[in-house]
């Protein structure tokens, strides 16, 4: 792990800044769900994972509430995880199609995956305060992936969030406008494409198929020449 990334996730594992995101974590924690009643709950804010060398990054909300939280990864554990890493296995882009735990001997090629949000939110909704808070955490991994080509947002949320670091760092004029896989050029000539979440509402609705999710990560694997 590089210096950068190692003390950037300490800081971000001890992070309280917000209570109301605090106490939800505790209460997730401590009750827990029936399947998963056995086991130790991470129970505290998720950091990202991958390669620190990354020319792909790919960016969700938060933490699922029995997935991260759970495990201490993101998208590992989760339905949502399970749909992305068959997509990104077939894509070539994981090295396993299933990810169930932190010693489960997953590896990424060329990519890291992160979150806006280091913690579940109750109904998946952040505050827009708990946001900003977290704000200053998705600056510094995307400001230390310095071989960065191509940032996939998952869902209209981090699509958006992706939007507003860039319209603080950079005057940034032209209109972006979420369309699954459509490819915008921002100004550090990074090539932001917007996808829609994973989600199970959106697999069981047809919204997004296998083959649809698993095409758009190997256009992206041509994108960032990895």
């Amino acid at each position: 792990m590089s210096i950068k990334f190692k003390s950037l996730n300490k800081t971000i594992i001890k992070c309280k800044k917000c209570p109301r995101l605090v106490k939800f974590i505790k209460k997730i924690s401590t009750e827990k769900r029936k399947q998963n009643i056995k086991e130790t709950y991470w129970g505290k804010p998720v950091t990202g994972f991958g390669d620190y060398q990354a020319k792909i990054l790919i960016l969700g909300l938060a933490p699922a509430a029995h997935g991260g939280t759970r495990t201490g990864r993101a998208f590992t554990g989760d339905k949502s995880g399970e749909f992305l890493f068959k997509c990104l296995h077939k894509a070539k882009i994981a090295n396993q199609s299933l990810s169930e735990n932190l010693k489960d001997g997953l590896k990424l090629n060329s990519t890291y995956i992160t979150n806006i949000l280091k913690c579940v939110p109750p109904g998946d909704k952040p505050l827009k305060e708990e946001l900003n808070n977290c704000s200053n955490y998705f600056n510094s991994e995307i400001s230390n992936l310095k071989k960065l080509k191509v940032i996939i947002t998952l869902g209209k949320v981090a699509f958006e969030n992706c939007l507003k670091f860039y319209k603080k760092k950079y005057n940034l004029n032209k209109k972006i406008h979420f369309k699954h896989g459509k490819s915008y050029v921002l100004p550090d000539n990074i090539i932001l494409i917007p996808a829609y979440h994973p989600s199970p509402r959106n697999v069981n609705t047809k919204l997004i198929s296998l083959k649809m999710m698993t095409n758009l990560f190997k256009k992206v694997k041509k994108l960032s020449t990895i």
